[in-house]
């Protein structure tokens, strides 16, 4: 994403009828939740049905409830206000930034690795979830034992890495939990398998302009699915 930047709050509408829907809306199946979490987002932009995925966004609860479940948007072009099911408050996004600002950050990310082998005379390469990556040369009976800190430590060494792309670096103690891999079903195609983690700790600015540039982009994949989104409030 490039030009201005809007974030917006859109909090489903405390409605007799979509209390009625809620099984709809948020259901308690977490992987269908993400799905319709997506189509959700989807509405508030569908005013150009040609444009190309210019937001990002995330729940504030990873809890299934409805009404009143709401969402934190970081989009290009400002959702719709006059939607039907949700109430949205929108503000230009705009942070002055220095070099060496303290920031408190919280991020939902669909963490992954690329590995690259060889099938023959190819070169084919693969994406890994991170955790799973870790875990790869620890015998199956004992990786029950081996993940607490395989999340603990692939999360960090990926958002480490993730920052020295992106313009800041970790300080101090990042809280790394809510390991979970959902399923999500396609028509007329394989499933989406996503790993998702959460991030929440303090990182210093090192780079100001490429780290709001990456704040607009977001971080890891599945950014459709409600990932990516990095929070962040002065420390």
């Amino acid at each position: 994403m490039s030009g201005p930047l809007y974030f917006s709050r859109a909090k489903l509408r405390n409605d007799p009828a979509l209390e009625a829907l809620a099984p709809v809306l948020m259901p308690s199946d977490a992987a269908a939740r993400v799905q319709t979490d997506h189509r959700l987002m989807w509405s508030l932009f569908a005013g150009d049905r040609e444009a190309p995925r210019d937001f990002l966004f995330r729940r504030e609860t990873r809890k299934a409830v409805a009404p009143g479940a709401s969402f934190l948007i970081l989009s290009k072009r400002p959702p719709s206000e006059t939607s039907p099911l949700f109430e949205v408050e929108t503000k230009s996004f705009a942070p002055a930034l220095s070099v060496g600002d303290r920031l408190h950050f919280s991020l939902y990310a669909n963490p992954a690795i690329n590995r690259s082998h060889r099938v023959g005379e190819r070169k084919v390469t693969r994406r890994h979830d991170v955790v799973m990556d870790a875990l790869r040369h620890v015998p199956a009976g004992d990786r029950a034992d081996a993940r607490e800190r395989a999340i603990q430590e692939a999360g960090r060494a990926w958002l480490t890495q993730k920052g020295e792309q992106s313009g800041f670096a970790l300080a101090g103690t990042t809280e790394i939990d809510g390991y979970e891999q959902l399923t999500i079903a396609r028509d007329g195609g394989a499933p989406i398998i996503l790993s998702v983690l959460c991030f929440e700790g303090q990182l210093n600015v090192t780079e100001p302009g490429v780290f709001l540039r990456s704040l607009a982009e977001g971080f890891g994949r599945a950014r459709a699915f409600g990932c990516g989104l990095m929070l962040i409030r002065r420390a």
